[in-house]
């Protein structure tokens, strides 16, 4: 899930990177992230790379929560570091006029860590993950042409076009995390391509107003078609009966997404299963939270407070966990 819950959080990335997320890089400047200070890169130094990128962003969702196997955070935290830099290189306002650069140079420190011969620390960190847990390339390679198609198309006609689109920036990741914790049976990739979208497309409905303001809809032309509601009203930011529809309609068809991927909950050990549990209650608590808010997607961000958390924890551990550790529920997740 890593990918889908990516939207989620932006608002630490500047301080911890030593700029204004608001503001351009000049020319010639270090990017952020892209640029990391001098080696060399031992691949313990590496993993705490990944380790500060990730606290340096504030997520709705759980990344590596304390509930993953100690064993396994740093891996998690590895993929996250490279999911999450690619996104901030497409979207955040500081990579302006250096967001294909910065693809391309992530494209090639890919290749070169695939061939073993890793230089960025995140790549360091990601190699000895995909060798200790035998990852393959084309999860990567579909994120990244994701990320890619980001820059240049910023409307969906339909739902289906937009599935086309979510296939390579939501579900490789769903997949990346079952190979991860060694699961390869095909119907839990079925279950997990469900979820995994059902969070993005909920961190669409959570930034309909910012996404507008960047000029990217992802709502569906046949949507706005269907409950009369243009490009112009929602750009307007104004809310009105025909928008609360839409979006009631939106909500109802990613809880069934949602739903549809629920029975892997009950099928993952407990490896994995009470990190999966706290994505899948997150994602649904956004949803509740647009739906008390009357749909209102313009008003007020819907976010996950610490009082959110502790009830979602609450609920996670009453259904799914077979053992808890309760220093753990105490420090909520990271």
């Amino acid at each position: 899930m890593i990918r889908s819950i990516l939207q989620s959080g932006r608002r630490r990335l500047a301080d911890r990177a030593g700029g204004h997320a608001s503001a351009p890089t000049e020319a010639g400047a270090s990017l952020p992230w892209l640029d990391p200070p001098a080696g060399p890169w031992p691949v313990e130094r590496a993993y705490h790379y990944c380790e500060e990128f990730a606290r340096a962003h504030h997520e709705n969702f759980p990344v590596a929560s304390r509930f993953v196997p100690a064993a396994l955070r740093p891996h998690v935290v590895a993929l996250y570091a490279f999911a999450r830099a690619a996104d901030d290189f497409a979207d955040e306002p500081q990579y302006h006029g250096h967001r294909s650069q910065a693809l391309d140079a992530w494209q090639e420190e890919l290749h070169l860590c695939f061939h073993g011969e890793p230089r960025h620390p995140v790549f360091v960190a990601l190699h000895d993950t995909i060798e200790k847990c035998c990852l393959t390339l084309p999860p990567f390679e579909d994120l990244l042409s994701a990320f890619r198609a980001d820059l240049e198309v910023t409307r969906y006609a339909t739902f289906t076009s937009l599935r086309a689109y979510t296939a390579r920036s939501a579900e490789p990741v769903g997949r990346l995390l079952l190979g991860l914790f060694g699961y390869r049976n095909p119907e839990f990739v079925r279950f997990a391509d469900e979820i995994s979208t059902a969070v993005q497309l909920t961190n669409y409905w959570q930034d309909v107003a910012s996404d507008a303001a960047r000029d990217h809809i992802y709502i569906p032309g046949e949507d706005l078609h269907f409950f009369g509601v243009s490009e112009a009203d929602i750009k307007a930011l104004r809310i009105a009966a025909p928008i609360r529809d839409l979006m009631r309609f939106e909500v109802a068809r990613t809880r069934a997404l949602f739903e549809r991927g629920r029975p892997l909950l009950g099928k993952l050990g407990h490896d994995l299963k009470f990190e999966l549990a706290l994505i899948w209650l997150a994602g649904m608590a956004i949803l509740d939270k647009i739906e008390e808010a009357d749909f209102d997607v313009f008003t007020h961000r819907p976010v996950i407070g610490k009082r959110d958390k502790a009830k979602i924890l609450a609920r996670a551990a009453k259904r799914w966990a077979a053992r808890l550790d309760l220093s753990a529920l105490r420090r909520l997740w990271p």
